[in-house]
């Protein structure tokens, strides 16, 4: 009987638990139904429908989309500064990562540092990097000093390696963080012990610290893969609406269709990045095998 009771109490005390658990999940399950899901849902809605009539077309708007010569370009230059920005920002990020968890001492304020250019307002960033890199900027000033000729830095190719740069500078110190907070999870006594079977630094790291920051590098890349598409804003402030066609992103080309009310184009593209960025970020966590347990 004393063992019932404490069955139905323990059951009840959970049953409890749980229904307080939702309730306290509401509010968040609320903002992302409203702001997120229901907004998706009618874009994908849309995305096979006209605009006007709303009739139903199937798979027409998506044709119109894969035949523009702008989402093509917009597609290739944002694959690109993918390709090249989330693997620099990840190897470089880890390194100055494993040099400050080294250090000890100074970390905290060497963090401080990394992390300003991150909550520096866009639009100052826009102003530092005009007075850098207009046609009249400091830049140009400094190398006609020198003999050599000016450049119009955001209206050549050249622009597009200034974005990549402006990308890994903002983000950098907020990644170093993350990989801190991976690294500091790992058991100082397994290294003691490769220590002790004369293991080296070299061979720790590969065995011992990159193996135990598979979810750590998980979560870094899908964090940098979604603050990437922030870069738009300062692309959009230098340049404008048409900027040079080596940072026309994906993002100017959605603005334009929205200013210009192409909505049935601009949710067939958007499911289509959505798809492709879940892709992507299934691919990532089956690479890194974050679904699985640590290896420590």
């Amino acid at each position: 009987m004393k063992m019932g009771m404490s069955k139905y109490f323990k059951t009840k005390r959970a049953r409890k638990e749980t229904i307080l658990g939702f309730v306290f999940l509401l509010p968040s399950f609320l903002g992302v139904s409203i702001f997120v899901l229901i907004p998706f849902i009618d874009a994908v809605r849309r995305s096979f429908s006209e605009t006007m009539t709303r009739r139903f077309v199937g798979l027409e708007n998506y044709r119109l989309v894969f035949a523009n010569e702008a989402f093509k370009l917009a597609a290739k230059n944002t694959g690109k500064f993918l390709l090249i920005c989330i693997p620099l920002l990840l190897l470089l990020s880890l390194f100055f990562s494993v040099l400050l968890f080294s250090i000890g001492g100074l970390q905290n304020v060497i963090k401080t540092t990394f992390l300003i250019p991150m909550v520096i307002p866009a639009a100052s960033i826009v102003l530092l990097w005009r007075v850098f890199f207009d046609e009249y900027g400091m830049l140009n000033k400094i190398i006609v000093h020198f003999g050599g000729s000016g450049t119009d830095w955001m209206n050549s190719s050249k622009a597009f390696y200034i974005l990549v740069f402006t990308y890994i500078w903002k983000n950098i110190g907020y990644d170093i963080i993350l990989w801190l907070a991976g690294l500091n999870g790992i058991s100082q006594s397994v290294y003691e012990a490769a220590s002790v079977d004369g293991a080296g630094t070299f061979t720790k790291f590969i065995y011992i610290t990159l193996p135990n920051l598979m979810s750590t590098l998980f979560i870094v890349t899908v964090l940098s893969l979604i603050n990437s598409f922030k870069v738009f804003r300062e692309a959009y402030l230098i340049a404008g609406d048409y900027p040079h066609e080596s940072i026309y992103m994906l993002q100017h080309v959605f603005n334009n269709w929205f200013t210009n009310l192409d909505i049935q184009k601009m949710c067939a593209g958007a499911v289509l990045v959505a798809i492709t960025l879940l892709t992507v970020i299934i691919g990532i966590q089956k690479l890194t095998g974050s679904d699985k347990e640590e290896v420590l």
